[in-house]
């Protein structure tokens, strides 16, 4: 369906819905790459006041990657629940913008009537206060050993990875992350290689860690989902599954998995019953369907809130958003990284999602580590589940600035934030934390906490 808008003397033509949300997008590097941007302002602009007048129910009949060619948009299409989406089936996307602002619906009401496309146009129509205000109404929790996404929470994935996998190395980033607070979303490694033997070998590292100092959180070696399925059938104490994702077939095949493996690894690690039903663990981020060449004409934003609907089909644990990861080529410099990682947290949000972000670039970005404050003290002001902790916030393993341990806790600090309920009662027995608040308790290395510096059994 074709749509247009005559702004001031300028008539302009959008050819269906697809080229309506890419035209409606801000700017970002990755879409005038793909040749989908909004040639000027202006077309961006008359992109946006068309899109806030288009009928909600106008994107349950038109699809922007075809039904019959993509097992996410069967996905999106098979699983939309109408009985949630009723409440705001007559509104318009500018329509539900406003509804959200003015706090008329809930979003966990609505979650599961809205399709990715909904959430990616509402944002598009966001300043980025909206994009906080909204995200700060939804509140989604999960579990595991720990308590995620409460209000009043912010957790962190501890990443204590190195370039060569040496366990020293790793113990000592470990040790470093827990003595600041950090681990309680997961404590997470990627690993150096994908080789089986040496990802079992972390898995058992973590878990004996974790087991004897009896840390209420969860590990994950973040290797691809077929190595963690043959890890778990050689007996690998598996807690949580790993694994990249996309908004389109073509993408999720570039990545290697299928809508059917990812439900194939679930359910292995089900079978285990190491915590609770929530075993998996997602990350994306916009660009990902360009990089792979497989975004059918779309925008990299709307594609990444495609990619949500693959995640929120396996009832996840963990999201995130590594939002400046893939580089310049897609989200430029600090500015556009800033507006993504707020998008991405709305709309992810928005969809009933577990949604953490690594606020991060890489070193050829034009972005560096103001950028990276500025959108830290955003996303957790708008209520982020989680964020990374990397030792300095520069890991030397995979060649990215991120957020570090001293980050997490002074967000916590600023904003008056806390770890998990059970992670911080831990630090406190520990004597991380001070027993009164959720800050580092003087005096040194605990003594009880010394014993990790100890070898094991």
């Amino acid at each position: 369906m074709a749509y247009a808008l005559i702004l001031g003397t300028e008539r302009f033509h959008f050819a269906d819905l697809r080229t309506l949300l890419a035209k409606a997008s801000p700017r970002r590097s990755g879409d005038e790459l793909a040749g989908v941007a909004a040639a000027n302002a202006r077309e961006r602009v008359a992109a946006q006041l068309a899109l806030a007048d288009l009928p909600l129910k106008a994107f349950l009949n038109e699809a922007v990657v075809p039904y019959e060619a993509d097992e996410v948009t069967r996905l999106i299409v098979d699983t939309h629940d109408a009985a949630a989406f009723a409440p705001v089936s007559h509104l318009t996307v500018g329509g539900l913008r406003d509804a959200l602002l003015a706090e008329a619906v809930e979003p966990a009401d609505i979650a599961a009537g809205l399709t990715p496309e909904m959430a990616a146009a509402v944002s598009k129509l966001c300043r980025v206060q909206d994009l906080m205000l909204i995200a700060s109404r939804c509140e989604v929790v999960t579990q595991f050993r720990s308590t995620l996404g409460l209000r009043g929470r912010l957790a962190t994935r501890l990443q204590p990875n190195h370039p060569t996998d040496d366990e020293a190395g790793i113990a000592a980033s470990l040790l470093d992350g827990l003595l600041m607070g950090a681990g309680d979303a997961v404590i997470g490694i990627n690993p150096a290689t994908d080789n089986l033997p040496q990802v079992m070998r972390l898995v058992q590292m973590l878990d004996a860690v974790i087991a004897r100092h009896e840390i209420p959180t969860q590990s994950c070696v973040l290797t691809h989902v077929t190595t963690t399925l043959e890890a778990m059938n050689r007996g690998a104490p598996v807690d949580l599954i790993f694994q990249s994702i996309a908004g389109t077939e073509g993408a999720n095949r570039g990545f290697g998995v299928t809508l059917a493996l990812l439900e194939e690894a679930r359910q292995a690690a089900l079978a285990l019953k190491r915590g609770g039903r929530q075993v998996m663990y997602f990350e994306t981020g916009q660009g990902s369907a360009l990089s792979s060449g497989a975004h059918h004409g779309c925008d990299q934003q709307t594609l990444e809130c495609r990619a949500y609907a693959v995640a929120r089909r396996f009832e996840p644990l963990l999201v995130n958003s590594v939002v400046g990861f893939i580089g310049p080529e897609y989200l430029f410099d600090g500015k556009q990284i800033l507006r993504a990682g707020l998008e991405d947290h709305c709309a992810a949000k928005l969809l009933g999602l577990p949604m953490g972000v690594d606020v991060c670039f890489t070193n050829h970005a034009e972005a560096d580590v103001d950028d990276v404050d500025s959108l830290l003290t955003l996303l957790c002001a708008a209520g982020c589940n989680y964020i990374m902790g990397v030792p300095g916030s520069d890991d030397i393993m995979l060649g990215y600035q991120s957020t570090s341990f001293h980050d997490a806790l002074a967000m916590r600090r600023l904003l008056g934030l806390r770890p998990a309920p059970e992670f911080e009662a831990w630090l406190q027995r520990m004597g991380v934390f001070a027993p009164d608040a959720p800050r580092l308790a003087d005096g040194g290395l605990p003594a009880r906490f010394a014993a990790l510096l100890e070898p094991g059994p």
